[in-house]
């Protein structure tokens, strides 16, 4: 009789379902995928580096189980970050990496680490006035020497593969996540103008794993979420913190901004460290100056402006008695002097420069060159809409992160064990605990497969994620007492029939399924951070077991009860 009521319960179609919605699952979170997933993923490739001149890309945009996966090494198996750190830890300047990857194989020759430095011999060199028609000029500058200094970094950024498509908070893999709110209400125009701008900015900047969205509390106050995996405070800061409007003045008359610039210079060949105005240099023991440039187009009209606001100046020892001022968001960042040939000429290709410090050479080398790519990114992307004020910023190391999901899993497992060991008090009987156990699982996981199927939700395992998983499984073992208390009673007394009591559970079951949800959807629609996340994980899962998991329990308890 025994196979008769699990050949029964096979076929039954509430049970079908619970089958097919577990098979979907399964295969939308990946698992079965991941058995066979080796290497590590490449996260991040440095512009100009030995591994993006081999033809390695970080395929931007998609999700980190898609990246493209390094699977050996010069022939050695990489399984783990550790394997691919071992690899890459004792190179040679023009040693050649054979990297093999999922997609293709690719020759990476190593790169020494190169410093210039500046001469105090003068030499000439032609140097671009105008990008557009390609125009040159000959200048004297000091004579350039570069120096190797070490090995270069191959521009690799890696992490180990992930097991499955679910994508983990920053609660558990580490990065910052900042709170920003506009200084003015936004239509739902600019929100999405806003928005996209800023996503292109990040990406831009070279920030891997990136998410931007909108959020609202119950006061209507409109705020954007950033989440940057792996990346710090600081950089994301400075980087988001800037509304981005850009001016260019002389004589305090703006002549161009960020809007007119047409195109961006970001090869080597027009943009890094400026050794024409004397590259890096020591101001004191423990503070060097490195100065960047890089070449800009201007329009037209932006053009014309300039010459008009040159041609009244006059000409002091070669150079025009105003300097071009360089504002950021109202802020000087630069003054460059103005060649007296450009007076009233209307020259569309500018040169930008600036500069970074540190305690050391390559600590302002580096200063240099972050402050360069981030001018560059906001000229490319343009001006924010509004200024944005950081409500709240919160950082989080990936080492804790790991900490947090290895203490999340323990407290989930310990939490079924009770459950387990008080279902077993409470009813004495294997037959009625197991089935209460193995439909709380089973509903975790459908929960899981079922928000991996939905990117557009912006859904991410988190600390509140978790915390809706737990509030879900325990409504979900509270609905099933009920249903089996139903079936107890109609066992012992039998006044009613099954049917009869089966729909006096789920009367209750609906009625708090709808109580909660009401509760809900105003988080998930206003809510701000971990109240959203909270509340999509509770609805997702509630919604699961109401729909799929419980209903196939209540007949699974059905034929349990039966007698014969």
């Amino acid at each position: 009789m025994a196979k008769g009521k699990l050949r029964r319960a096979l076929t039954n179609p509430r049970v079908i379902v619970v089958m097919v919605a577990f098979i979907i699952a399964l295969y939308s979170t990946g698992l079965p995928l991941s058995l066979g997933r080796e290497g590590v993923v490449v996260r991040a490739v440095e512009k100009g580096s030995a591994a993006y001149d081999a033809g390695i890309r970080s395929s931007e945009g998609t999700a980190l189980a898609a990246k493209e996966r390094i699977t050996a090494i010069d022939g050695n198996k990489v399984r783990t970050i550790t394997d691919y750190a071992s690899a890459v830890l004792s190179l040679e300047i023009n040693q050649t990496l054979l990297i093999e990857t999922n997609r293709d194989f690719y020759r990476v020759a190593v790169k020494p680490e190169i410093e210039m430095r500046a001469l105090p011999e003068l030499e000439e060199k032609t140097v671009v006035v105008n990008a557009t028609t390609n125009e040159t000029k000959k200048i004297l500058a000091n004579k350039t020497i570069g120096e190797i200094v070490g090995i270069a970094d191959i521009g690799l950024k890696v992490s180990n593969v992930p097991k499955s498509n679910l994508r983990l908070g920053l609660d558990l893999q580490g990065g910052t996540r900042v709170m920003l709110k506009p200084e003015t209400k936004l239509p739902k125009e600019d929100m999405e103008l806003l928005l996209a701008n800023m996503n292109k900015r990040l990406n831009l900047f070279g920030l891997s794993d990136v998410v931007v969205r909108d959020a609202s509390d119950l006061a209507g106050n409109q705020f954007i979420i950033v989440e940057v995996a792996g990346a710090s405070e600081g950089e994301v800061r400075q980087l988001i913190a800037k509304q981005g409007k850009f001016e260019a003045k002389i004589a305090n008359e703006t002549v161009f901004t960020g809007n007119e610039v047409t195109d961006v210079c970001r090869s080597a060949t027009c943009s890094g460290i400026d050794f024409q105005s004397g590259g890096c240099s020591q101001s004191s023991a423990s503070d060097w100056l490195c100065r960047f440039y890089f070449t800009i187009t201007l329009s037209q009209e932006a053009a014309e402006k300039q010459a008009k606001a040159t041609q009244k100046l006059a000409v002091v020892n070669d150079y025009l008695s105003q300097p071009l001022q360089l504002y950021l968001d109202d802020e000087l960042v630069d003054e460059l002097q103005i060649g007296k040939e450009l007076k009233g000429n209307p020259v569309t290709g500018i040169k930008i420069s600036g500069s970074g410090n540190g305690p050391g050479r390559k600590e302002a080398t580096s200063s240099s060159i972050n402050n360069m790519k981030r001018l560059q990114t906001i000229l490319i992307t343009g001006s924010l809409p509004v200024k944005l004020e950081i409500v709240r910023t919160d950082s989080i190391s990936p080492i804790l992160g790991e900490q947090f999901l290895r203490n999340a899993l323990k407290v989930g497992l310990v939490a079924m064990l009770f459950v387990a060991l008080t279902l077993a008090i409470a009813y004495r009987k294997l037959q009625i605990a197991i089935p209460i156990l193995l439909t709380s699982l089973l509903e975790i996981f459908i929960m899981l497969g079922f928000a991996s199927l939905l990117p557009f939700l912006s859904w991410t395992i988190d600390l509140a994620a978790i915390a809706g998983i737990i509030a879900a499984v325990g409504t979900g073992v509270n609905d099933q007492i009920i249903i089996t208390d139903e079936a107890l009673k109609g066992e012992q007394r039998r006044i009613f029939s099954w049917k009869e009591k089966l729909k006096s559970a789920f009367a209750v079951i609906f009625g708090a399924y709808f109580t909660l949800l009401v509760a809900m959807l105003p988080l998930f629609a206003v809510g701000a951070g971990m109240l959203r996340g909270f509340a999509l994980t509770t609805i997702i899962g509630m919604s699961v077991g109401v729909f799929i998991t419980r209903p196939a329990y209540a007949k699974i308890v059905e034929m349990l009860m039966e007698k014969g």
